[in-house]
């Protein structure tokens, strides 16, 4: 994928891909295009184009887990019947907290499966609902989960806005590939930033099967790092 951006000087331009793709810098490369020129009264922004690789493949990948998160696959779970009046409670609770963040937005159910709900929120002030590495969307999604879960506790809430959560989950995965690739290569186990339970367990299931890589969770709470080490380090 390819996109250009401006700003007045190449790193608000990045910060600005940064925002409005939702990923981190070393998820994309950098083309400066235009160096911005200065004119008699004024200065023209710096273009840039952002390359982002999103056809990534690993290499044979074959996975040993060592994981001391144990994850077992899920049981796929009968899907609920569809309330519609709690459905529409929750959509209506959700866009009532947006308004009182100050944007406008709707927000409808999108899909069911087992338990879970998955409600989408549309709106021009999308990226701020999303927030930095969708920090605010998980907020509201614990919110319509507390509102939810008064009258009806066998429903899980997933709240996404742009389809953000599909697009992190592979870039959690391709991140997670591309470190195990370097740790393969050096034989030096790597650390990942700190991450919930499901973005863990989409690590360690992803690179369950690569060889010569095992992974385990280190620290204590919530959000726990996944350790990438290569079995090098074990001879």
């Amino acid at each position: 994928m390819t996109r250009e951006f401006e700003g007045k000087t190449e790193q608000e331009a990045i910060k600005m891909a940064i925002e409005e793709l939702h990923i981190e810098r070393e998820d994309f490369d950098v083309e400066v295009i235009d160096n911005g020129k200065r004119g008699l009264f004024k200065r023209e922004n710096v273009k840039i184009r952002v390359h982002v690789d999103s056809t990534e493949e690993p290499e044979d990948y074959s996975f040993s887990d060592t994981a001391d998160d144990t994850y077992e696959e899920e049981e796929e779970e009968e899907t609920l019947e569809a309330d519609e009046e709690f459905e529409a409670s929750v959509c209506s609770f959700l866009e009532g907290v947006v308004s009182h963040m100050g944007y406008t937005c709707t927000a409808k159910v999108t899909s069911r499966k087992g338990r879970k709900v998955n409600v989408e929120i549309e709106s021009e002030s999308s990226n701020i609902i999303i927030g930095r590495k969708g920090k605010n969307l998980d907020a509201l999604q614990v919110l319509a989960n507390v509102y939810a879960g008064k009258t009806d506790n066998e429903r899980k809430i997933i709240v996404d806005s742009e389809g953000y959560r599909v697009r992190h989950e592979e870039q959690v995965v391709r991140s997670a590939y591309r470190i195990a690739q370097q740790v393969r290569k050096t034989g030096r186990s790597r650390l990942l930033e700190p991450m919930n339970p499901y973005e863990r367990r989409l690590v360690h299931t992803a690179l369950n099967d690569v060889t010569g890589i095992e992974t385990k969770s280190e620290g204590t709470g919530l959000f726990k790092q996944v350790r990438i080490i290569s079995t090098r380090e074990h001879r």
